[in-house]
């Protein structure tokens, strides 16, 4: 279910909730009489890959710091990197649950294969956050942005940089790991937006969501369709759209066709800048970090009308109906908005985009 709009920016729905005192109204009274524990809690996160650079900048700073802002510098964030493994990321998992973490936040690699971890977690009275990709056992909450609107934001941009010859024009899809549940609602937002307006040449999956193994399909894709015959890309993240554009430049490309990105990487911002990239989705890391933090901390302490608070809306998984969850809104960077997204919201400053390399695209677009 969506309930949001593309055009929210994330700085303000960052601020809806606490701004107005909703909570604080909610949490002078505790939200419940008799909160299961106090500060002294801890919370297990367990990210996917270190790849995409999110996760170590902002993802697991930010959860760090509003559990430790929650709870009066008492609660702590046991932390593990699954660095691209799904086998490694269960065993962290089994670490968190043996070593009695009050809560496990996780960023499954695979949805499917985590399923029995999340199912020992829940058979030791320890509860599950799914966090940005829908894992699938009996997880309690979910929190992540709208995915097929996510999809549906790319493959506008595509149709809007076509304009009339879209209909005429041959596109590549490179789309995700097909093990991440995520993968399929990108894809589906997609191709509401291209199918039957544009030529799908070719499409990928891409294992891991690796950078290598795009590279790799993007040169299959040019030897298939010839360089010069492909109007645009559909990549479904920045890791993979860099490594489209490099194939593309390293086959000798006089213009870039138009590339789809997501996550807001600095280099794809660095690109974006200097026209090698379309545009990227960014998805507000503050707005998702933040109310996991909150969603973990009101869990454990037993806070359940602030909890529902944050959970208004509710999926579906292969193995569970109804998980309540919180979809954050996601907008379009381009050229254009830069300023907007993740300059106002204190993601990167000017100075850490407009290094000497991009300087010059800089001052053409007022970025300065």
């Amino acid at each position: 279910m969506r309930h949001f709009a593309i055009a929210l920016t994330a700085s303000a729905s960052a601020l809806t909730l606490t701004a107005c005192g909703a909570f604080d109204d909610i949490g002078g009274s505790g939200g419940s009489a008799s909160p299961k524990k106090g500060d002294d809690i801890t919370v297990g996160l367990l990210l996917p890959d270190k790849d995409t650079a999110r996760f170590e900048k902002f993802d697991y700073p930010i959860i760090k710091k509003g559990v430790a802002s929650l709870t009066h510098g008492k609660g702590k964030v046991v932390y593990a990197n699954a660095e691209a493994s799904p086998a490694t990321q269960s065993r962290q998992f089994q670490q968190m649950v043996d070593e009695k973490v009050d809560i496990v936040v996780v960023d499954a690699l695979d949805a499917k294969a985590i399923a029995p971890d999340v199912q020992k977690a829940k058979d030791a009275g320890i509860p599950v956050i799914a966090y940005d990709r829908l894992a699938q056992g009996p997880i309690d909450a979910y929190i992540s942005h709208d995915n097929e609107l996510v999809g549906e934001v790319q493959g506008r941009a595509i149709i809007e940089a076509l304009g009339s010859k879209a209909a005429t024009s041959k596109i590549v899809m490179m789309n995700g790991d097909p093990a991440d549940p995520n993968t399929a609602k990108f894809k589906e937002g997609a191709l509401s937006e291209l199918q039957n307006k544009v030529q799908i040449a070719k499409e990928y999956d891409t294992d891991k969501w690796s950078p290598a193994v795009a590279k790799a399909n993007m040169k299959k894709a040019i030897q298939a369709i010839g360089l010069n015959n492909i109007a645009a890309v559909y990549s479904a993240n920045d890791g993979m759209a860099g490594a489209v554009i490099d194939a593309l430049k390293e086959a000798g490309t006089t213009k870039i066709p138009p590339v789809t990105g997501q996550d807001a990487n600095l280099d794809a911002v660095q690109r974006v800048v200097s026209d090698e990239q379309y545009m990227t989705v960014y998805k507000s890391f503050l707005d998702e970090a933040t109310h996991a933090a909150e969603m973990a901390v009101d869990k454990v302490q037993g806070r359940d009308i602030r909890f529902d608070a944050l959970t208004r809306d509710t999926v579906d998984s292969p193995t569970k109906k109804s998980i309540p969850a919180m979809l954050v809104p996601v907008v379009a960077l381009t050229r254009d908005s830069i300023k907007d997204t993740v300059i106002a919201d204190g993601v990167y400053s000017v100075k850490d985009i407009c290094t000497p390399k991009y300087e010059a695209d800089c001052a053409a677009i007022g970025l300065k």
